[in-house]
């Protein structure tokens, strides 16, 4: 990926790959419920996206 200047764009690139191989989901919550999501992801060392994965995951 080259940005305007022709030079190597790394976000531009970044950006290219995870369109092509990964989906994005909005996830509507209520009030509150992002900040509880958030410390138990933190509690179990995770991000967000990698303790709401792992829930799925797990869900067999």
């Amino acid at each position: 990926m080259k940005g305007k200047n022709g030079e190597f764009n790394q976000i531009s690139y970044q950006n290219e790959y995870i369109k092509e191989k990964y989906d994005r989901i909005n996830l509507t919550v209520p009030k509150g419920r992002k900040e509880e999501i958030k410390k138990k992801a933190a509690a179990a060392g995770q991000s967000v996206n990698e303790y709401i994965n792992a829930l799925i995951d797990n869900d067999k």
